[in-house]
């Protein structure tokens, strides 16, 4: 069951971390630590797929998405708590106070653990015949959604990989403005991201949303290529932010139209396989991003981002043909359950 799953990898990250502590303590062994941290890497991308999962399974349709954008501004919340507590261990320098923060993050997982054992049931309980065979890739057009999907959350390693290191390389503002990028991030998606949850009521709206997403992104990365123009630290800083207020408009929109189309178009009966399918695309784009656009980014400057811009442009473009075959193809699914019972 979704429920029992969600525990048992919160369970797992959590030893994964208490491992990972011992064995840098114990036995500093550069393989042994990485081999660690991809089974925490894995755990938690489980663990965000069982979670979407279960939104899907336990919440009303006509809430799904909201609850999911309250669910992502607490995981923004957390992730700026996390930054700020790895900062400290950084700025200590000591090995007690990294293990220290490894080991709060393992108790962190338990009480997630805890917690969610007073989660309701989900609605649709577990077939008892349970069969390996990935359905959900016969699902074309929900394929096609979440690999479009992957393409539009390239933004996450643009931030956090490609945008920084085109800070330091090629423009003249000062480090520190990487931090309150961030900051300016953390803060858009609190403020914003509910607001834009409830802007999406349908498919309709949310191929919508995912078109006006795509032309934000196309328009932060212009802006972002322009910082690299001038001289001045106080004037690149400036292009920067209005570069950043761009990508979280068109992040919280992103997300909106995203998880209700990972939401409408997914088998109701097997939220597992289809979620997971869907939100596999965050740790792929996490994957592939970092070498593509530095490439994109460092390698061809200010028109690399363009060409990123454009990328997300027509992803987001592509993603209304293809939300409406998705919509067709899950209404003709829908319609044949009444006669086949």
């Amino acid at each position: 069951g979704l429920r029992r799953s969600a525990i048992a990898w919160s369970l797992v990250i959590a030893a994964a971390l208490v491992v990972a502590t011992v064995a840098g303590l114990t036995a500093p062994n550069t393989a042994a630590f990485t081999a660690v941290i991809a089974v925490y890497a894995v755990g938690q991308s489980a663990l965000a797929a069982t979670r979407q999962a279960l939104v899907a399974s336990t919440v009303p349709a006509e809430r799904r998405v909201v609850v999911r954008a309250r669910l992502h501004v607490a995981v923004n919340t957390g992730l700026g708590v996390g930054a700020g507590l790895g900062g400290a261990a950084l700025l200590v320098g000591t090995t007690a106070a990294f293990c220290a923060v490894f080991v709060f993050d393992a108790l962190t997982f338990l009480v997630s653990a805890a917690v969610m054992t007073r989660m309701p049931r989900p609605r649709h309980p577990v077939s008892a015949t349970r069969r390996l065979r990935l359905d959900v890739l016969r699902d074309r057009p929900y394929v096609a959604a979440a690999a479009l999907n992957a393409l539009m959350y390239l933004y996450m390693p643009t931030l956090t990989v490609a945008l920084p290191l085109f800070i330091a390389q090629r423009t003249a503002a000062p480090g520190w403005s990487i931090a309150a990028l961030f900051v300016l991030n953390t803060a858009g998606v609190l403020l914003a991201q509910v607001r834009a949850a409830r802007t999406v009521t349908g498919l309709t709206s949310a191929a919508t949303a995912l078109r006006r997403a795509g032309m934000a992104l196309l328009a932060s990365c212009a802006v972002f290529a322009c910082a690299a123009l001038t001289d001045s630290p106080w004037l690149a800083l400036a292009v920067l932010g209005a570069g950043a207020v761009l990508q979280v408009l068109g992040e919280v929109v992103l997300a909106a139209g995203s998880w209700h189309v990972g939401f409408a178009l997914a088998d109701p009966d097997r939220p597992g396989q289809w979620q997971g399918l869907f939100s596999s695309g965050q740790p792929l784009a996490r994957a592939i991003g970092p070498v593509v656009l530095t490439a994109l980014v460092l390698g061809w400057s200010g028109p690399g981002w363009l060409v990123l811009g454009a990328v997300f442009a027509a992803t987001g473009l592509l993603m209304g043909p293809v939300v409406a075959w998705g919509g067709r193809v899950r209404a003709t699914a829908d319609a044949r359950v009444p006669a086949a019972v």
